[in-house]
Order: C-alpha cells, then sequence, then structure tokens
C-alpha cells in the first residue's frame, strides 16, 4: 500500500502518495490514517516528514487533522485556489533548520558589532512582544522585527535583505496551517524568553554565547513545530 521513498521532497512524495490513495479510493472518506509514527515507518521517513506532508493534504483539503484524535480522509477534497500542490518548495521544518545555521552566524557577528542605540531599537522590539503575547499577528510582527534587527546589526543590506526573505518563507499556507496548531501565547513567551538570552549575550559582546543562543532558540522553534497532533503519546524518532 505504501512504499519506501528516495530522498528528494520527501515529504511532497508522501503527500503525493497519500493523495493517489485517496483520489483512486483506497482511502475512503471518513476513514482515519495510520498513526504519524507507523507512517514514518511505512514511507522509512522522519515523522517530521510525515508531518510535513499532511500538513499539505490538510490545506488541500483532502485531509482533517483532529488533535488528540487523528488524521482522518476529508469527504469533499477542495484545493484553495491559491494553493498549488505541484509546487516544489521548502518545507516548515527545513525552512527553520535553515534559518538556525545561517542566523547563528549572523549573531555571532553582531555580538563583535553591536553598539548601544541597536540595543535599544532590540529592547524596545522585545518590550512591544512581551505586551503582545495574546496577539498572534503583533507577536510574528515583533519575532521578525527582532530577527532583522540582529542582521542589521552588521550593517550588510544583503544578510538583512536574506533574514527577512528566509523569515517571511513561514507566511506559506503550510507553514501557517502547521503554526496554527503548534503556536499559541505560551510559545510566543516561550520565544520572548529565548530572545532575551540571545540580546543578553549581544549586548555582552560574547560572540560564542550569541551563536549558542541563536542557535538554542531556533533548534527549540523546530522541536515545537515538530510536537505530535496528539493522536498518540509522543516519542522521539
Amino acid at each position: 500500500m505504501f512504499v519506501a521513498l528516495e530522498p528528494r521532497r520527501l515529504y511532497r512524495q508522501v503527500a503525493e502518495q497519500i493523495r493517489a490513495l485517496i483520489e483512486a479510493g483506497e482511502l475512503k472518506a471518513g476513514s482515519r490514517l495510520p498513526p504519524e509514527r507507523e507512517l514514518a515507518e511505512r514511507f522509512a521517513v522522519s515523522r517530521p516528514t510525515v508531518r510535513e506532508a499532511l500538513i499539505v493534504l490538510e490545506v488541500e483539503g483532502h485531509i482533517q487533522i483532529r488533535m488528540g484524535s487523528g488524521v482522518y480522509i476529508s469527504s469533499r477534497p477542495a484545493l484553495a485556489s491559491t494553493v498549488r500542490p505541484d509546487t516544489d518548495g521548502e518545507g516548515p521544518l527545513e525552512i527553520l533548520q535553515a534559518r538556525c545555521l545561517i542566523e547563528s552566524g549572523i549573531a555571532e557577528e553582531a555580538a563583535r558589532l553591536v553598539k548601544p542605540a541597536s540595543l535599544v531599537r532590540i529592547d524596545a522590539i522585545l518590550d512591544r512582544m512581551a505586551a503582545s503575547l495574546d496577539d498572534p499577528a503583533v507577536a510574528l510582527a515583533c519575532d521578525r522585527d527582532f530577527h532583522t534587527a540582529i542582521a542589521d546589526i552588521i550593517g550588510n543590506s544583503a544578510l538583512k535583505h536574506f533574514t527577512g526573505l528566509i523569515y517571511d518563507t513561514r507566511m506559506s499556507p503550510y507553514f501557517t496551517k502547521l503554526a496554527s496548531y503548534f503556536e499559541g501565547p505560551h510559545t510566543w513567551k516561550l520565544a520572548l524568553e529565548e530572545h532575551r538570552v540571545i540580546r543578553d549575550a549581544i549586548a555582552a559582546g560574547d560572540p560564542a554565547g550569541a551563536r549558542e543562543a541563536m542557535r538554542r532558540h531556533l533548534t527549540l522553534a523546530q522541536k515545537r513545530f515538530s510536537e505530535s497532533f496528539g493522536e498518540e503519546p509522543s516519542r522521539e524518532d
């Protein structure tokens, strides 16, 4: 029924296989997919890869994810006109991994070059974020401002542009849908606390500390987005 995959945009290949089974009628409307762990074993991929595939299928309207219950085949798939299922774009977790590698280096260099005016700007952003944990749109904007403000310290317009550009990939329908399950006031509070650690390392002129703080922050962000949908107890891959 399911076959192992070759490593090329794996989450897309998983989505394609499940979509084909739905369209062929082998997976019936209302039926429940196997748990995430079992799907990962059958496809020989990681659970985060399966999770990204399921998000694609939900955005397309093929499935419904019911937190704490499972993943069910929809009765009437209805693809949103703004979503192109054949787009071979990066997955949300892949984007976070890229940000972790790139922004850790940016934070390291920022700690070498930081000036008081930059810290004033960053502190204002963090204060605004602290007051907006219950407002996801404002919290998200503050999160973006924080990361681009750190890139701005270096004074390289290409780095600032790239930081903003890679951050904005999270505005895709897939990333937005994934975030809808795992983001909220609690996770924004955690992100704010991690931001303050990054800020303090940069303010202290500690390149190694700033690098590690950014790496830890974005690694934890990946972990938050990698939580189970709740259909079974969470386990490590």
